[in-house]
């Protein structure tokens, strides 16, 4: 509005200056609510365009309350909604993976190392267990998993994360309690973890939590501290009684198939002789049938040639021995001095006396 110098001057028609300034004041008036107007629909509509964006991340399901009243999800990226609060987007984390920790809390976590937590009493009532065979076991486990249902997730369950970390503790006790002290430090932590899965996603399905439960993982399971020396001393003893056992197995395995070698090769053998005197008995008796054949073409010839076969066989062995014919007329001992062996000398006297 244009200034107008005739409002300081006395008005030439004779108007009260008192109207007049009451007449300035209005307009003023008048001209300040029509901004305050435009100015407050203008910043309604700002915190209208505001309140109606929303952005849902790649890993997060977006459940709309409209007046706080369930009526669906948006999958992720841009969407509008109802402004002014009228609708609200409450993010939820599907796809990320979320973890619970039972019997000790990770401190800090770094690119070289991670430090870890657990001296506190509620962490050590977390840990201790009854085994089945009424032994103490110190566990510390970890619950990874994923909400696979964000309307049971938000609506159903007051505490999520608190009801989780309950029946965790409760199906982790309830395995341990079906298992002896060795099992859940030693050879059945994999049997305990996936009992203990498996018992933890049926309580978490009854409830209607809408996590699934991805892994169980049994991060260190050990004796109480005040037993962990005797401990220590049964397991050492329960190795070397193993080793004792494995070494004893290893000498059967090597001894039963030396034995059975042996055994085999003896009864091989023992067939290879009994095939070898069998042939040899055939082939006497083949023999005997031939000379007896022959014997009986020229009994006189035969008898003949066998005595003097035998007789050179008996006197071949006999050494210095020297067998004469009783009826031999004219014949000298001779002890020959020369070397000579006497055995043949004789035989070839006997032989020429013969003739």
């Amino acid at each position: 509005m244009a200034w107008d110098p005739r409002v300081l001057n006395p008005d030439p028609g004779g108007r009260d200056p008192g109207d007049v300034l009451r007449e300035l004041r209005g307009r003023l008036n008048r001209g300040l609510g029509r901004r305050l107007l435009l100015g407050g629909l203008g910043l309604l509509g700002v915190v209208g365009l505001f309140t109606s964006y929303a952005q849902v991340e790649p890993d997060e399901v977006g459940v709309i309350l409209r007046l706080g009243r369930f009526v669906g999800t948006v999958e992720p990226g841009p969407h509008f909604r109802l402004p002014f609060w009228v609708d609200r987007i409450v993010k939820v984390p599907v796809q990320r993976q979320l973890k619970a920790e039972f019997g000790f809390r990770t401190e800090s976590v770094s690119t070289r190392n991670t430090s870890y937590s657990a001296s506190t009493s509620d962490l050590k009532r977390e840990s201790l267990m009854l085994t089945g065979d009424l032994n103490v076991a110190v566990v510390e486990w970890i619950v990874q998993y994923k909400i696979k249902d964000p309307y049971k997730y938000l609506f159903k369950v007051k505490n999520v994360e608190g009801m989780l970390r309950d029946i965790s503790e409760a199906s982790m006790r309830a395995v341990v309690g079906d298992h002896s002290v060795n099992e859940v430090l030693t050879t059945g932590r994999q049997t305990v973890a996936t009992q203990s899965k498996l018992l933890l996603q049926d309580l978490a399905d009854r409830y209607e939590t809408g996590v699934d439960i991805q892994q169980v993982v049994l991060q260190d399971v050990n004796p109480p501290d005040p037993v962990k020396p005797s401990f220590n001393e049964v397991n050492q003893a329960i190795q070397e009684k193993e080793r004792a056992i494995n070494e004893a197995y290893a000498e059967r395995n090597r001894a039963i198939p030396r034995a059975k070698g042996e055994a085999e090769e003896a009864l091989r053998s023992a067939e290879g002789y009994a095939i070898e005197r069998i042939n040899r008995a055939r082939g006497e008796a083949e023999r005997f049938t031939r000379v007896y054949d022959e014997y009986r073409k020229a009994p006189e010839v035969t008898r003949r040639r066998m005595y003097l076969e035998t007789v050179s066989q008996v006197l071949t062995g006999a050494g210095q021995k020297v067998v004469m014919d009783e009826n031999l007329k004219g014949f000298t001992p001779l002890l020959r001095m020369d070397g000579a062996d006497p055995v043949s000398a004789g035989a070839a006297q006997v032989k020429e006396a013969q003739r």
